[in-house]
């Protein structure tokens, strides 16, 4: 390949122990959490101690020859930037680590201020956790678009994960307006395979809106690999917005207890339906401009016992 492979949307955690929606989740034994109410396989079963560290991720990248990673995060993890802001200091050529507030509740302003004069050059929100019982925290509301305001004027990334369909591109669309010139990835390429995924999409029609796909061979589960409805929304979203706007993401490590992280994306190489730029720009090069990566790492292949 002649160009650096870069993951647009993982994560790394050391223990998950917080709760969401008023139910638990807590990391247990041999990759399992309990997860709301029941086990699941959190991460895969050779990771025992449940603890997704910097390290080991690091080595499933070296092996799959993926220059660079951006971290993101998830109410369902617990906020873990003391641990990200540790991971950047120490791998500051691998991650590009995005904090996270607690804004299920007002106040959180402050905490972003905090983040961004610590060095945190990306705020992710989880904005499908938005949707709460007692009321939908607005994502336009007067201390989110100070916030973003901010972020525009830090040179910060939004990354955010929006909730299924269209219910949530009204608000972005005014952020936008708003903020034109914040740097914003969206997440879960869309929550493709909902119903309106095309909507979140199209947001990417503003200069600096990108998408990325991190979940999408989650969200193409029950298809499988070689996941050919994945490539051919892909495909169609790229029709839509331009390949230029579209960036990998694998998801990692709840999506390697399914398969191989290099199978995240190495269907997106086989496919027949992009070309070998289109390729390109997907698997690296869109992230590295967008996100500003340097000095990224050539990995060579090396074989597998069985090969």
């Amino acid at each position: 390949m002649d160009f650096k492979i870069i993951d647009a949307h993982a994560h790394l955690w050391l223990k998950q122990d917080t709760i969401v929606d008023g139910l638990p989740i807590r990391t247990l034994d041999g990759g399992q959490s309990l997860f709301m109410g029941e086990v699941r396989q959190m991460v895969p079963p050779f990771m025992v101690d449940g603890v997704n560290s910097a390290e080991v991720f690091l080595s499933n990248m070296n092996y799959a020859q993926v220059s660079a990673a951006v971290i993101t995060q998830e109410f369902i993890d617990g906020i873990q930037n003391d641990y990200l802001k540790d991971v950047a200091t120490r791998y500051p050529d691998r991650f590009l680590v995005c904090g996270m507030c607690e804004f299920r509740r007002p106040g959180f302003l402050p905490q972003a201020k905090e983040l961004l004069d610590a060095g945190f050059r990306a705020i992710k929100i989880p904005a499908q956790r938005l949707l709460l019982a007692e009321g939908r925290v607005s994502l336009t509301g007067d201390e989110m678009m100070q916030m973003f305001r901010l972020m525009e004027e830090r040179n910060a990334i939004l990354s955010i994960d929006l909730a299924d369909g269209d219910l949530q591109v009204g608000e972005m669309e005014e952020i936008i307006s708003e903020c034109p010139r914040l740097k914003i990835a969206i997440g879960h390429f869309g929550m493709v395979t909902r119903q309106g995924w095309q909507e979140q999409i199209k947001l990417a029609r503003h200069d600096n809106v990108r998408i990325e796909s991190g979940g999408i061979t989650w969200l193409f589960n029950d298809e499988f690999y070689p996941f050919h409805g994945a490539v051919q929304a892909i495909r169609e979203a790229a029709d839509l917005v331009g390949m230029d706007k579209l960036m990998w993401g694998s998801d990692y490590p709840r999506t390697i207890t399914a398969i191989t992280y290099r199978m995240s994306y190495d269907f997106i190489i086989k496919s027949k339906l992009l070309t070998d730029e289109e390729k390109a720009r997907f698997l690296g090069r869109n992230a590295e401009q967008f996100y500003g990566f340097k000095h990224l790492i050539e990995l060579p292949y090396i074989k597998n016992m069985s090969e």
